[in-house]
């Protein structure tokens, strides 16, 4: 079960001027955001957990973000630390509740939060999953709608994926997580289709050549900030590198050898890239330009040394901060000062991409039908799995069948207790196989078979329309 934290940040530079031209004095507008594997709601194991959430909140306390983001913040009293820590300039926040021990997710923000909600994915694992613990969690989106001075209404999306399945092997381990993306990327692409700016970030706990990521950014539409900006050298590189140069290179941000809570022993080459920072512009059905649209330049991996003083690393994730410019905006008075605009002339100006479009984003057929195929694949291991569980439960019937009558007719009485707790143990296993057989095991296979059939009708669409 995760048990720490880390911190993403996200920072807006705003240009002023005539529309699609850009100026070196830019408004600082971030959104950071503890992400991912931080605090799994385990109050009195985490590790240096006080001392930890009490650095994060003098970290953001004194930074100039704009919306924070945190994941796996499960306990109460951590947010109000965090929430007290900053309120003076992150005065509005947002604690999403639901599982059985929380979402662990929170939003703090600079400008006025006007709506917030919560979309919990359909599949996180199973139930008898107790060391990775998602079920019980609940794996969501937690979405909030700000009123930016310059954007309007700008969505901010935080999440975190199904762990289990890592990235290589057979896909359909990873079905889940699949399922987590493209409800996730639906999220997403209704929002920008609704003339909305958005921004996504969160612990997706996937590498970006995976298919979960590839769902992520091609059917929402949604462009990673590093990966679009920083264009490394061929993967394999990576084993020879030095644990720093790796991660510059690479923005890896987690099992990294630089951080105290890396996983001993790993063979992953110097870590992972799990964490991210996307965002999209909203969809625009003509080829005219956006009156305002978002343009990255920068994106960095932040708090990668130990907290001051200590000897352990805020969270067992580093975090990730871009750059945006607001490029675009409408004239303003001269003699009017912008409230918001600070001196940013150090920010360095990067090439950007192609930030808005009049085709709306899909998923490929080949990616679909990849997809598809795990998903088919899972269904049918998940009804072979709820079956061997049946069964078991039908053998401990009749094994306590068996005890009950044996216990009667035992002509050695010291043999009643044994009987006793091997019958109690035959209950508990036998009542916990047919619910999560019969429960858990319908349940999962219905959500698949759906997630399948709106899948065929997707990709049968894609072949009719090419």
């Amino acid at each position: 079960m995760p048990s720490d934290e880390d911190i993403n940040a996200v920072l807006l530079s705003q240009g002023q001027g005539p529309r699609g031209m850009k100026m070196k004095v830019a408004a600082n507008v971030i959104l950071g955001q503890p992400l991912a594997q931080c605090l799994m709601g385990l109050k009195y194991i985490t590790q240096q957990r006080v001392e930890r959430i009490n650095a994060i909140a003098s970290f953001l306390s004194t930074s100039p973000y704009d919306i924070v983001c945190l994941q796996e913040l499960f306990v109460e009293r951590d947010f109000e630390v965090i929430r007290d820590s900053v309120l003076t300039n992150l005065p509005f926040s947002k604690q999403f509740h639901g599982g059985a021990v929380g979402r662990g997710l929170a939003i703090f923000s600079r400008f006025s939060i006007i709506s917030a909600t919560i979309q919990a994915y359909s599949l996180n694992g199973s139930p008898l999953d107790l060391k990775g613990a998602d079920w019980f969690a609940g794996k969501g989106a937690a979405v909030v709608l700000i009123t930016h001075p310059t954007l309007g209404e700008l969505e901010i999306f935080n999440t975190h994926f199904f762990s289990e399945g890592g990235d290589d092997g057979p896909e359909h381990q990873r079905s889940h997580r699949l399922v987590n993306a493209w409800e996730f990327a639906k999220l997403v692409k209704q929002s920008a289709e609704s003339g909305r700016h958005v921004i996504a970030a969160g612990d997706f706990n996937s590498e970006p050549y995976t298919l979960p990521m590839t769902v992520v950014r091609d059917h929402a539409g949604l462009i990673d900030t590093w990966g679009s900006l920083h264009a490394p050298s061929a993967e394999e590189s990576r084993k020879s590198m030095s644990p720093e140069d790796a991660l510059s290179t690479y923005g890896l941000t987690y099992d990294s050898s630089l951080n105290s809570f890396c996983t001993r022993g790993t063979t992953i080459p110097q870590g992972k890239r799990l964490d991210y920072i996307l965002f999209r512009n909203p969809w625009h059905p003509t080829a005219s330009p956006l009156p305002l649209r978002l343009i990255h330049k920068d994106a960095r991996v932040v708090l990668t040394e130990y907290i001051p003083g200590r000897s352990f690393s805020y969270s067992d994730h580093f975090g990730v901060e871009a750059l945006f410019e607001i490029e675009g905006s409408e004239p303003q008075d001269p003699g009017s000062p912008n409230p918001t605009l600070i001196d940013h002339t150090d920010v360095p100006t990067l090439p950007s991409t192609a930030l808005t479009t009049n085709a709306k984003s899909h998923l490929s057929a080949a990616n679909a039908l990849a997809m598809l195929d795990a998903l088919k694949t899972r269904l049918r291991l998940s009804r072979v799995r709820s079956r061997q569980e049946l069964r078991i439960y039908a053998g401990c019937v009749v094994a306590l069948v068996g005890l009950l009558v044996g216990t009667g007719w035992s002509p050695k009485g010291f043999l009643t207790p044994v009987f006793v707790f091997v019958g109690a143990l035959a209950t508990w296993l036998g009542t916990t196989m047919f619910y999560v057989g019969m429960m858990y095991g319908g349940w999962e296979a219905s959500i698949l078979q759906n997630l399948i059939e709106e899948m065929e009708l997707y990709v049968r669409a894609l072949q009719d329309s090419s």
